[in-house]
């Protein structure tokens, strides 16, 4: 508390209406990253603090993804520590069944976000020794700011915080529509039309998909070489047979069979201007974290025609697009299925833990989960809901050693709880 009392000394010029000290960490973001580290600390029995910008928990599934999604790993891989899926869930889950277990899982471990708070910045005071997190939270009428005061930050905004919107030539002249796919819902609208789906991962395949079995006329832009695996083979799902053949096989074997493999079940799909690349998926997921598309019947729409595939974008004419083998194409809409990216950068003012692209420096070589002077990443290790749920144990783990150390109390508390310790009105 001595550092407390210097903190407020030496700072008596808050900007902010309300400075409240947490006693335990505060973590930044409700969706599964920051939910399941909540809950690891729950049972860890130490108290925190739950920041949300948006008005629910996992906002990017309630409020970002289209109606068709579904897990695209079985469940068993995607259920976060302590809290399996129900038992009559089917083995991919739906967006809604998904959403209601996150639900659930906040109300088993008594998780209760502060919701429409925007943190504006994050950083360590070097004075106290305490992370000093300043948000602010607006209404019809009022903004509230308030600065929370705490010894560990746990960012858990992940790896797909803001849309990335591409520079295009010509874009922002094009006389139709252009959304992001987070704001894609359903093709129901698009039926009859011709719609350029810019991008060819996971999102891009699934819109493209969706699009031409409501009828519309999709073209998907492929720029480079990416690998297209079937999420099953002979009923078993593909990543559940890699992930038991690197428990016995070398990683460039394991590539080896699971090429043999997707060709047996796509056949060669080069002839329809998906090149795979050099490297095998689970080394470039390795290397380069770049993940393979899932094929859930994409592959069939393009084989039969009814998704068209075509090269990179050079610029658009009015309506119409010019790709760069010179070919033209009339287009009525856009989906840019161009991805998202951290938001790290413009909020936390550190940079020895995160690199400039909003990631841990560390992620490589397994130590991206923690830092230094209590700082600590969930989700960026580019592992999906199970590399975010490990995140979460040791993070829970890391912090309770601590507060059972200095608090002496190993016997589980109910509730977590913070203190004002400063409350004025400007």
């Amino acid at each position: 508390m001595e550092n407390m009392f210097r903190l407020m000394d030496q700072d008596q010029d808050l900007t902010t209406n309300r400075c409240i000290w947490v006693n335990g960490p505060v973590i930044v973001g409700a969706g599964p990253s920051g939910l399941a580290t909540a809950a690891c600390l729950h049972e860890q029995n130490v108290p925190f603090v739950v920041l949300e910008r948006a008005d629910c928990i996992a906002s990017l599934w309630q409020k970002r993804t289209y109606d068709r999604l579904k897990l695209h790993l079985p469940k068993q891989f995607c259920q976060l520590p302590k809290m399996p899926f129900p038992e009559d869930f089917p083995e991919y889950p739906t967006k809604r069944q998904f959403i209601d277990y996150l639900e659930s899982y906040a109300t088993r471990f008594e998780i209760n976000p502060k919701f429409n708070e925007c943190v504006q910045n994050a950083r360590f005071d070097e004075t106290s020794g305490l992370w000093r997190v300043k948000t602010v939270s607006k209404s019809e009428s009022t903004q509230t700011e308030v600065e929370y005061i705490c010894r560990w930050l746990v960012v858990a905004t992940g790896e797909n915080a803001e849309r990335v919107m591409p520079e295009i030539d010509g874009l922002s002249e094009f006389s139709g529509e252009v959304i992001h796919a987070c704001d894609y819902k359903s093709g129901d609208k698009f039926a009859g039309k011709k719609v350029l789906v810019v991008g060819c991962g996971n999102s891009g395949m699934e819109v493209s998909l969706d699009l031409a079995n409501h009828f519309a006329k999709p073209s998907m832009v492929v720029r480079s070489s990416l690998h297209v695996m079937p999420r099953e083979v002979m009923g078993k799902s593909t990543f559940e047979l890699a992930m038991k053949m690197l428990r016995w096989f070398p990683l460039w074997l394991v590539d080896k069979i699971l090429l043999v493999l997707s060709w047996m079940v796509l056949g060669n799909i080069e002839k329809y201007g998906l090149k795979r690349p050099e490297m095998g998926p689970m080394e470039l997921k390795s290397v380069k974290g770049k993940t393979p598309v899932l094929d859930i019947g994409a592959i069939e729409k393009i084989r039969s025609g009814k998704i068209n595939v075509v090269p990179g974008i050079k610029r658009f004419n009015g309506n119409q697009v010019e790709l760069v083998n010179g070919e033209q194409l009339d287009v009525d809409s856009v989906v840019l299925a161009t991805g998202y990216r951290s938001n790290v950068p413009y909020w936390l003012q550190e940079n020895e833990f995160f690199a400039k692209n909003g990631f841990p420096k560390t992620v490589a070589d397994n130590n991206g989960w923690k830092g230094r002077t209590g700082l600590y990443a969930v989700g960026f290790t580019r592992k999906g809901l199970s590399g975010a749920s490990m995140d979460a144990v040791k993070i829970a783990q890391d912090i309770g050693s601590v507060w059972k150390l200095e608090t002496k109390q190993p016997t589980k508390r109910s509730r977590g709880s913070l203190r004002r310790c400063i409350s004025q009105q400007f």
